[in-house]
């Protein structure tokens, strides 16, 4: 068959790909790599920028992703906006592995040169090897980790309906920062900083902290073009590895909710603030979101968005209370947003990135699921998202 003009058929798409056509077909059964379109006779149509979704998939194949974890990532693609993404982000991924690579051959030839010296296997040398071979899965699971971040801050950024973002006024709390030493806990991808690069005072000396290396690598790279006296670290906000009395405002952005004793987290954070100091932590309320977790039950009834609901931990509701004992105050402020959501893939997309069971229920049924996204936005072009969020500011 001829190309037809602007389209290849499956054997000419995978002939100029260099893949079986096997391979395109499996891709295609697989949901990863649909055809453009499809022609009269019945043959399924590719276009120039199914090589870009390809390659991505290659390369995030490569990268050790399982097909579940790369439908999920590439299932809100624009053919028009991703390539620039999708291409920095797989630089990204590869500069790691580079790293990993070159870290398991200076082991290697460390043990290799040592078993030959000493005519003896140290064991000690080869356990060390393991946890560093072992480390690849670590980089998958970091790549993840930023990638929901990103999907979830991106929903945020383009439905909220507020007239300034929840960074912007999150910042707004912290004001004025000029001369203070701060502290920031779980750090994540650096938004908040990004966010207020021309609100950043130069006099005031910032520490962004993750518990997550990958995190903090992320965040380096992120913020090397913000002017600001910035440092960063890797440690548990539990045992933070800083003097009493060192911090004029510590924050922690959506973060206690995830950990398993806050009475060790705040008693550290009560313990490097200054007298007089503040610490600025968010969360969410039992609303939040609420109506994508009502939508998801009505697709399927087995789903579950998160293990725990992180209000139940540390909300809105029950803060204030577990605050008070180790502060002179704590108030509240709610900030008023919602979405008005009209992309069904960029919902999808934001169900995929969440904590709980989804993926398997939905990994063989994402059309099925984008219709039922698509009928729900048909009445009023988008679907209303309550965004329920705030902050306690704590006074030491």
């Amino acid at each position: 068959m001829s190309q037809i003009d602007g389209f290849y058929t499956s054997g000419q798409f995978a002939k100029k790909a260099n893949v079986t056509i096997r391979t395109i077909r499996y891709y295609d059964k697989q949901g990863l790599l649909k055809p453009a379109g499809v022609s009269e006779g019945g043959y399924r149509l590719y276009t120039d920028s199914d090589f870009a979704k390809l390659q991505k998939i290659l390369s995030l194949k490569y990268l050790g992703f399982s097909l579940d974890e790369i439908r999920s990532i590439t299932i809100n693609d624009d053919d028009n906006d991703y390539v620039d993404e999708s291409l920095r982000l797989q630089l990204n991924l590869v500069r790691k592995r580079i790293e990993h690579l070159k870290l398991v051959e200076q082991t290697l030839s460390e043990t290799s040169r040592l078993v030959t010296d000493n005519q003896a296997v140290d064991w000690n040398k080869i356990l060390h090897l393991i946890h560093i071979t072992n480390m690849e899965k670590t980089l998958v699971e970091q790549y993840k980790d930023a990638a929901n971040i990103n999907i979830r801050i991106g929903l945020h950024k383009k439905y909220a309906k507020s007239p300034i973002s929840w960074f912007q006024w999150l910042f707004g709390l912290m004001e004025p920062l000029a001369g203070k030493n701060i502290l920031e806990l779980g750090c994540g991808n650096g938004e908040l900083w990004l966010t207020n690069r021309d609100r950043i005072p130069e006099g005031a000396a910032i520490c962004l902290s993750d518990v997550s290396k990958g995190m903090i690598r992320d965040v380096e790279e992120n913020l090397k073009h913000v002017s600001g006296n910035f440092s960063f670290e890797v440690f548990d906000c539990r045992q933070i590895p800083k003097p009493s009395e060192s911090f004029d405002l510590v924050a922690a952005n959506h973060v206690l909710f995830y950990l398993s004793n806050l009475d060790g987290a705040f008693r550290q954070v009560q313990r490097v603030l200054k007298p007089g100091g503040t610490f600025c932590c968010s969360t969410y309320g039992a609303g939040h979101m609420k109506e994508i977790s009502q939508l998801v039950k009505e697709f399927d009834s087995r789903i579950t968005l998160s293990e725990v609901n992180l209000y139940d931990v540390f909300g809105l509701e029950n803060g204030e209370e577990q605050l008070a004992p180790y502060f002179h105050s704590v108030e509240k402020r709610e900030f008023n947003d919602h979405l008005e959501v009209r992309d069904a893939g960029a919902l999808m997309e934001y169900i995929l990135s969440c904590h709980g069971n989804q993926q398997e229920y939905l990994s063989d049924r994402f059309g099925e699921f984008r219709e039922f996204l698509e009928r729900k936005m048909e009445k009023k072009g988008y679907i209303h998202i309550t965004k329920q969020a705030g902050a306690f500011l704590c006074i030491k």
